[in-house]
């Protein structure tokens, strides 16, 4: 479904993001895999192999980072074609929880992680784009907790904010650049086994939850797996008719009340 395809993971080299990155070089594509640790940098770039990834470090809030990577990317292999931006995280040990509790500190870090770094690699991509005259693909990582709150366990208020505000800044910009061919959409996940998660993972009482607020598949957390397809779907020629959409793949959280023990 790649084939031909260069891609820039923002994000790229744990969780979520290294599990894209691997799907979609076997679906025929390039990949330029960004992340922040060096350890988890080499880690990808052994696990994807030298011929089809270039694996970068880089924070994603840093303004320079996301140009890096897609120059990187037309340097090697001559084209850029999409980017798919994973990058973010829980501002919680920053000061981020329920308002009344919040940090200045905490509300600022998580806005610069979730928000503001989304802003720079999309800005990155739309910019190189028109320079070149010709379209491109953006896809973006939201949250259930964007539009879908969960009171007793996850709490984290700048960062719903950030992924609430997404929707908006997505929405908008896809209506903005679809005269240039340009399509934005949002895929938004629920309680997924990642790095970020293991809070919750880790937690018998929030997984006796997700087991009624997740109920697909025998109620489960979800695997980064679970997102390979829609993400490899809107970054292919088969979604050139899709812009301006959250894909939201939960598991069944938004349409389910949740159990508390």
């Amino acid at each position: 479904m790649l084939t031909g395809k260069k891609i820039v993971v923002i994000g790229g080299t744990g969780g979520l993001g290294l599990s894209a990155s691997k799907t979609f070089i076997a679906q025929g594509a390039q990949v330029v895999a960004v992340g922040r640790s060096e350890a988890n940098c080499a880690a990808a770039q052994a696990e994807l192999g030298t011929e089809d990834a270039i694996v970068l470090s880089g924070d994603a809030s840093h303004e320079e980072t996301a140009p890096r990577a897609i120059k990187a990317c037309m340097e090697k292999w001559g084209s850029f074609d999409g980017i798919y931006h994973v990058a973010g995280g829980s501002g919680r040990k920053f000061g981020d929880g329920p308002l009344h509790e919040m940090s200045l500190e905490g509300w600022n870090y998580t806005i610069g992680l979730n928000l503001t770094s989304i802003m720079l690699s999309n800005r990155a991509a739309i910019r190189t784009w028109l320079e070149q005259g010709r379209g491109g693909v953006i896809l973006n990582m939201g949250s259930v907790l964007g539009f879908s709150p969960s009171i007793q366990f996850f709490t984290t208020h700048a960062y719903a904010a950030c992924k609430s505000a997404l929707v908006g800044f997505c929405k908008a910009t896809a209506a903005y650049y679809a005269k240039n061919n340009i399509r934005v959409n949002v895929v938004a996940p629920a309680l997924v086994d990642t790095p970020m998660a293991q809070r919750a993972v880790g937690d018998d009482k929030i997984i006796d939850f997700i087991r009624t607020k997740q109920p697909l598949d025998g109620g489960r957390v979800g695997y980064p797996e679970d997102y390979d397809g829609i993400a490899t779907l809107l970054l292919s020629d088969q979604g050139s008719f899709i812009t301006g959409q959250v894909f939201v793949v939960d598991g069944g959280w938004t349409v389910s009340e949740g159990q508390f023990s």
